[in-house]
């Protein structure tokens, strides 16, 4: 291909985010061939994160994306804003050992810290709350096991508490769990008006970002690396972060097949009216459950409900691939029976094999970060942060081991065996 050939962008997917969001930032196609200090593909959470601090720190950015900042999961997600890895505290300890552990536990406990200090510094217009978030559960079986958890960030300064049943249905507006606990570090942000604020403040430190540029090519140079994009122009760059997360394609070998880009569905109500919407989650808390296939559920600015799961693994076709979603909502709330729904979209989460974000580092002056598994906006920030540490040389070693480029066995079969643990999910959640 030549760059007199014309660049193309698969349009924003429509949904509650996208219908809402602040105005989109200017992205226009790499026109010309450039060099950079750092290149990084991908314009999520993680690129943007890392191409501002980087910028911050007098380096020259590029950005680039298939489609534009924010299109993939960073601007579908949930919005929640969740300190924290699937792993307690004490199990990150007995993993990575003491020392290693505590700095895990550390960088992983200040996640949301970091996403509404970046909020505050550069004025980021996103609908930011602080209200915490809840984790409830409907088993007796899982009690102990959330409370010994909320206990695990007590003991470390957090501002945790647990919750019984009556303090529970209290702050969530509903008596379908028996207890849970809240941490007041998280919260909520629109997340497409977040990611577009962290375009919006990068260009401004300075950083060159351009959507409708789809990599294609990405081998060693001389004076680093060379990235070749689908309408002709290039990018040289002393070093390169690839941060694609569940949008991960060929561009790096095996690296598409290390994690499980599965379907998360979002369905959002019209704004409630009052009457209907003072006892749902009255404390503009965001709330996901102990399942194994956990639902997740909040309320947005303008007072809708948004309920989100698991899907299909397949792209969804008609309004049936979010009915469970909405029969789950009136199983909490029965007062939403007849409530018309205004939006349904879904994104990939990247899920990896051992539930643990993954850092890459396959040759010198490469790096990689993807697998989130659920908890991105916070997740995927904070790795940015860090990964600026480590490109710009101020911050050496990790604290979350790099780790080898691994494929999932059976990989191409991903949609038979997600099916299949969604059904042995589904039993175990039944009998839980």
């Amino acid at each position: 291909m030549n760059q007199r050939q014309t660049t193309s962008a698969l349009p924003l997917p429509p949904s509650l985010w996208a219908a809402t969001a602040e105005p989109p930032v200017p992205a226009p196609p790499l026109a010309d061939s450039k060099a950079v200090d750092v290149a990084i593909v991908g314009a999520g959470f993680t690129g943007l994160s890392c191409a501002l601090h980087l910028a911050q720190g007098g380096m020259s950015v590029c950005v680039i994306d298939a489609n534009e900042p924010g299109w993939g999961a960073s601007g579908r997600n949930g919005g929640q804003v969740i300190p924290g890895l699937k792993y307690d505290p004490d199990e990150l300890l007995r993993r990575f050992g003491k020392e290693d552990g505590e700095a895990i536990v550390r960088m992983v406990g200040g996640a949301a810290d970091n996403v509404f200090n970046l909020i505050e510094r550069h004025r980021i217009s996103c609908d930011a709350t602080r209200n915490g978030w809840i984790q409830p559960t409907h088993s007796e079986k899982l009690i102990g096991v959330l409370h010994a958890r909320a206990r695990q960030w007590q003991a470390r300064g957090a501002p945790v508490e647990l919750l019984d049943r009556a303090q529970l249905a209290k702050r969530l507006g509903t008596h379908a769990y028996i207890g849970g606990w809240i941490d007041l570090r998280a919260g909520s942000v629109q997340p497409l008006s977040y990611a577009r604020g962290l375009a919006r403040a990068a260009i401004a430190h300075g950083v060159a970002i351009h959507g409708a540029t789809r990599a294609t090519k990405l081998e060693a140079s001389e004076s680093g690396w060379r990235i070749d994009t689908a309408h002709g122009p290039h990018i040289h760059a002393r070093q390169v972060l690839l941060a694609t997360n569940g949008y991960t394609d060929g561009l790096w070998p095996r690296l598409a097949q290390s994690l499980i880009a599965a379907n998360s569905f979002i369905v959002a109500t019209k704004p409630l009216p009052d009457e209907i919407g003072q006892h749902i989650l009255p404390g503009r808390a965001v709330a996901s459950d102990s399942r194994r296939l956990l639902l997740y559920f909040r309320r947005d600015a303008h007072g809708r409900f948004l309920m989100g799961g698991r899907g299909p693994f397949r792209e969804p076709r008609d309004a049936a691939d979010w009915a469970h979603l909405e029969r789950a909502a009136r199983l909490l709330y029965p007062q939403l029976k007849g409530v018309e729904y205004e939006y349904r979209w879904a994104g990939r989460v990247a899920i990896t094999r051992d539930f643990l974000p993954h850092v890459h580092l396959p040759a010198p002056g490469l790096a990689i970060a993807l697998g989130y598994n659920g908890r991105g906006v916070a997740m995927a920030t904070t790795f940015g942060k860090h990964l600026a540490a480590h490109l710009a040389g101020v911050e050496r070693g990790w604290p979350l081991p790099p780790a080898s480029i691994e494929p999932i066995p059976l990989h191409a079969l991903q949609r038979f065996y997600i099916s299949a643990g969604v059904a042995w999910y589904a039993l175990l959640d039944a009998l839980s």
